[in-house]
């Protein structure tokens, strides 16, 4: 019988696939903020409802590939919604300067007046969209509750209780109300904020309901 050794055939060696898959999913990442970023800028420049077609042409992606990442339009207006609300919960977490409860009442209206100015294209075209939109309607919902109760949590009890008071304060800290000042009124930031801060003074210092 032969010594020789018989020696067993080596394996192929197969090259790693992740290079490539981690490169497609870092393009795929890439193309998605692409679009989300076009999209954001086509409605800060005050396009509140930007076609696919051109959110396609700003990001510089195929019409497919806007549809790829989102299944509709709906979802692009979620990723809008989402800058809204980590606007507002910056300014949630931020504590109040003021002492006393009158000049924290005093100070939302500055707070949210600086928020609605860098907001204000975005949350314009959430109104646009709202009705149409569950997901929009919902995630304005959960804003206007956290609102109230921020509010709420900054009155005394009893002026928290008198139910006219309370809702004309938080009507005047809506967008609504600083929208109509800022663009059908034409007043500046300085002083819609000082018109604002006049009347829920006026309520602040009203006598209680009935």
């Amino acid at each position: 019988m032969s010594s020789a050794v018989r020696q067993r055939p080596q394996a192929a060696i197969v090259e790693p696939e992740a290079p490539a898959a981690d490169g497609r999913r870092r393009r795929s990442q890439d193309s998605r903020a692409r679009i989300i970023r076009a999209m954001l800028e086509l409605v800060r420049e005050g396009d509140l409802s930007p076609s696919a077609e051109l959110v396609a042409a700003r990001a510089d992606v195929g019409l497919r590939t806007v549809f790829r990442h989102f299944k509709d339009l709906e979802s692009l207006y979620r990723e809008m919604s989402a800058v809204i609300e980590t606007e507002l919960m910056a300014l949630v977490r931020t504590p109040f300067k003021s002492v006393t409860w009158r000049e924290r009442v005093l100070e939302l209206v500055e707070r949210r007046s600086w928020a609605y100015e860098r907001i204000g294209p975005f949350k314009r075209a959430s109104e646009a969209h709202r009705h149409q939109s569950p997901a929009l309607a919902l995630d304005n919902a959960r804003m206007v509750q956290i609102s109230r109760e921020i509010l709420r949590g900054q009155l005394p009890p009893e002026l928290a209780r008198d139910r006219v008071r309370f809702e004309a304060i938080d009507m005047l800290l809506s967008f609504d109300a600083w929208n109509r000042l800022r663009r059908d009124q034409e007043l500046t930031p300085r002083r819609a904020t000082e018109v604002l801060q006049a009347m829920i003074g006026g309520l602040l210092d009203a006598p209680p309901e009935g």
